[in-house]
């Protein structure tokens, strides 16, 4: 094997260690791509770097991730969440499990309006835990529910994993989105079968709410109550997602609408006020700076790597895979889930993906396709324990009496939903492609 080779392997594993060292990620990739980089090729790394770098902080289509960072935060701290929990669970109450079923339609509202896991996962789980449990949830379902809902921010636009893959895969965000509507809703679907399929078999770990507490709330109130606090955000969302998808305005525009509909939609509940808009501004500009900081030096990474002659030896390995294009996908869905057990889905995105999409691409497979069947694979990772990052977030704030293992038993069901969800878009690409063919992206 020649040298370069060998460094290539190097990286990949002095890459582990350093992140198993506790190290940030961005510096794991800085140090890992310049070491192995000069070692292979001397200076000629640091002249093509700077063009690299230059394409990623100049791509316009990338502008749209701070913008959707800020809208999904505003929203956030303006209880946007806690509001909707409150009458999507009074509008079910009468249903076994119609607590379960609401914080599911809020993981899909909140994913949909602003992407960012954590911040669902937390808000849910502050605000509904101690109720559900209260009123006699299985604890472990209350644990999974709230974090597989939580992910949904993952697969529903305008997600954020959507708009690097668009990045990294070439294709547009507007098909990307589109094709992962339907994928979305589906997956949100299989969670509403189980819990109201739970509500039959297992009513006694889902139980309806009280009908004391459900008269006191007359339905002209509930129905004034979901016209300002259900319509508006889906106004929003519509707004946002229907001239993305529609071709009207591009990615980053609409963002901006979204970010600018977000402090309308807090200023209108009487929440905004300086403190709220500090506040929201500096935690969107940390995200950011993560974010973009990832972005850059997964160039330094990449660039070495592929430089090194890695790139041929995941070819090559590819090569060895029986079965196809079936097998090799079915390797690489293997790869990304085992992956997400240590690595969060942007350095998975930008630098696992990369290596293997020459491969995919001479295969003439769909890339709209294939983004999509990531994105579902990536958000599964966030509930595997158990480096779930979903788990640790909704560990964060649990109450003393929910323990790890509660957590761990509760989201397993979900787990397999989801594996059963990206069985579904494998087995049936229509659900990813249809959409997009439809209105002609």
């Amino acid at each position: 094997m020649p040298i370069n080779e060998i460094y290539a392997l190097l990286m990949i594993g002095a890459f582990f260690l350093l992140l198993l060292g506790g190290l940030p990620v961005p510096v794991c990739l800085a140090v890992c791509g310049f070491v192995f980089g000069y070692m292979g090729f001397g200076d000629l790394l640091f002249g093509l770097l700077p063009a690299r770098i230059y394409g990623v902080v100049t791509n316009y289509t990338l502008l749209a991730l701070p913008l959707f960072i800020f809208m999904g935060i505003m929203l956030e701290r303006s209880k946007m969440a806690e509001d909707l929990l409150d009458v999507i669970g009074l509008a079910m109450g009468g249903l076994r499990g119609g607590m379960a079923l609401a914080i599911v339609l809020v993981g899909v509202l909140m994913g949909a309006a602003s992407g960012v896991v954590g911040a669902t996962v937390v808000t849910v789980g502050l605000i509904s835990l101690n109720p559900l449990i209260r009123r006699g949830y299985d604890k472990g379902l209350t644990a999974g529910v709230i974090c597989a809902s939580g992910t949904l921010g993952q697969i529903i636009p305008p997600s954020l994993v959507l708009i690097l893959l668009a990045d990294i895969m070439g294709e547009s965000v507007g098909t990307l989105f589109a094709a992962a509507l339907i994928p979305g809703l589906v997956l949100s679907s299989l969670f509403i079968a189980y819990i109201i399929a739970l509500g039959f078999i297992l009513p006694d770990a889902v139980p309806a709410i009280p009908v004391e507490e459900r008269r006191l709330v007359s339905r002209t109130e509930l129905a004034k109550r979901i016209l300002t606090v259900v319509v508006p955000p889906l106004a929003l969302i519509f707004l946002v997602l229907g001239s993305i998808i529609g071709g009207i305005a591009a990615p980053t525009e609409a963002a901006g609408m979204g970010a600018f509909g977000s402090i309308v939609l807090a200023l209108v509940s009487g929440r905004l006020n300086g403190r709220v808009l500090t506040s929201v501004v500096r935690d969107a500009f940390v995200t950011s700076a993560m974010v973009f900081f990832i972005l850059i030096f997964s160039q330094v990474f990449s660039l070495a790597f592929r430089g090194l002659g890695g790139e041929r030896l995941v070819q090559d390995a590819f090569a060895f895979v029986p079965g196809g294009l079936d097998g090799q996908l079915l390797f690489l869905m293997v790869l990304l889930f085992v992956l997400g057990f240590f690595l969060e889905w942007i350095e998975i995105s930008y630098i696992a993906l990369p290596l293997v999409l020459p491969v995919l691409h001479q295969s003439g497979v769909d890339m709209a396709w294939i983004a999509i069947l990531v994105a579902v694979n990536l958000q599964t990772s966030f509930l595997t324990p158990p480096f779930g990052w979903a788990l640790f977030f909704l560990k964060g704030v649990a109450p003393p009496e929910l323990t790890t293992g509660h957590i761990y038993r509760g989201v397993i069901p979900f787990i397999f939903l989801q594996l059963i969800g990206l069985a579904l878009v494998y087995n049936f690409p229509a659900m990813a492609l249809w959409l997009p063919d439809a209105i002609g992206w």
